[in-house]
C-alpha cells in the first residue's frame, strides 16, 4: 500500500516537473512578448477604448443642449462639410502650415549650415538658439502678446526707431497683421528644432565628398547643390514631416495671442474643434470634424512617409 502511494506520488512530481519544465521552456520562446504585453495592454486600454468611444460619439446626437444621444449616421460629418467656418479653418491652416514649416526650413537650414563649422562660442549659440523649444506654448504665446500688444508693446516702438517713422500696427486684431505675429511666434520657437535635425544630418556627410568634389573643381554652390542637398534630403523629409504634425495642430500660440480673431480670421482646424466642442458644447459635430481632420492629415503625412522610406531604400 506504502509502495503504490509512494510511486503515484512520484509520479505526480514528476508529472509537476515536467509540467513546469513546459511551461519555463514555453516562457524562454516567448519572453519577448511577455515583456512588452504589460505595455502593449496599457497603450491599448488608453487608446483603443477612448477612439471606439469617439467613433460611436461621430454617429449619435452628442450634444450637451439637447438630450438623448439619437443616431444620426452620418449627420454630423454632412453638417461639418457644409459649415463654412470648418472650410475657411481648414484654409487657415494649410496658410499656416505651408508658411510656418517653409520658414522654419530655410531659417533652419542657414543657422545648421552657419553651426557645421566649429568656431569660439558656438556652444552658447546653439544653447541659445535651442531654449525655447523648451518653452510651453501658451508661454510662447503669452509672450508674443506682450510683445506686440499696442500700444505697450515695444515692437511698434522698434520698428519706428529703425525706419525713423511712427508705427502703429495692430499685431493681433488687424488682417493680415495677426497672421504675422502667430507665424512669428511659432518660428522663434520652432525653427532651432529643424536647426537641430539637420545639423545632425550634416555631421553624417562624408568630408571626402566634398574634399573629391573641390579637387574636380566644384565651387561651394555646386557642391551644396549636388552633394549636401541629396545627401541631406532623408533628414529635410523627417525634418519637414515633424513639423508638419506640429503645425497642422497650431492651437495654444492662437489661443494665447489673437483668439481665433479677429473674426475667424485665424481659426485653425484645432481651434476651430476647441470651439465647436467645448465652447459652443456640439461635441458630436467636433467629433466627426476631428476623424475628417485625421483623414485628411494623415494622408498628406502617408505620401510624405513613403517618400521618406524611398529616400532611405535608395
Amino acid at each position: 500500500m506504502r509502495g503504490g502511494i509512494g510511486a503515484r506520488g512520484l509520479a505526480g512530481q514528476r508529472a509537476r516537473r515536467e509540467e513546469r519544465s513546459a511551461l519555463a521552456a514555453w516562457s524562454e520562446r516567448h519572453i519577448n512578448w511577455l515583456l512588452v504585453a504589460p505595455a502593449v495592454l496599457l497603450i491599448l486600454a488608453i487608446t483603443v477604448y477612448p477612439l471606439g468611444y469617439s467613433v460611436w460619439v461621430a454617429f449619435v446626437n452628442f450634444d450637451f443642449l439637447i438630450p438623448g444621444h439619437a443616431f444620426v449616421g452620418f449627420g454630423n460629418f454632412a453638417a461639418v462639410l457644409n459649415d463654412p467656418v470648418a472650410l475657411h479653418s481648414v484654409v487657415v491652416t494649410a496658410v499656416f502650415t505651408v508658411a510656418d514649416v517653409g520658414l522654419e526650413f530655410v531659417l533652419g537650414l542657414a543657422l545648421a549650415l552657419a553651426l557645421e563649422t566649429k568656431f569660439r562660442g558656438r556652444g552658447i549659440l546653439m544653447a541659445i538658439f535651442v531654449v525655447p523649444l523648451f518653452i510651453a506654448p501658451v508661454i510662447v504665446g503669452q509672450f508674443w502678446s506682450l510683445l506686440l500688444q499696442r500700444p505697450f508693446g515695444p515692437v511698434d516702438y522698434i520698428l519706428s526707431v529703425i525706419i525713423r517713422h511712427p508705427v502703429t500696427i495692430s499685431w493681433l486684431t488687424e488682417f493680415p497683421w495677426d497672421f504675422i505675429g502667430v507665424i512669428l511666434a511659432d518660428i522663434w520657437q520652432w525653427t532651432s528644432f529643424v536647426m537641430v535635425i539637420l545639423l545632425a544630418g550634416l555631421a553624417g556627410i562624408p568630408a571626402e565628398l566634398h574634399e573629391a568634389a573641390a579637387i574636380d573643381g566644384a565651387g561651394s554652390w555646386q557642391g551644396f547643390r549636388f552633394i549636401t542637398l541629396p545627401q541631406l534630403l532623408p533628414m529635410i523629409l523627417l525634418a519637414v514631416t515633424f513639423r508638419l504634425l506640429g503645425a497642422v495642430n497650431l492651437f495654444d500660440t492662437i489661443f494665447m495671442m489673437t483668439g481665433g480673431g479677429p473674426g475667424t480670421s485665424t481659426y485653425t482646424t484645432a481651434y476651430y474643434l476647441y470651439q465647436t466642442g467645448f465652447q459652443e458644447f456640439h461635441l458630436s459635430e467636433a467629433t466627426a470634424g476631428s476623424w475628417l481632420f485625421l483623414i485628411l492629415v494623415s494622408a498628406a503625412i502617408f505620401i510624405l512617409v513613403r517618400r521618406l522610406l524611398k529616400v532611405e531604400e535608395a
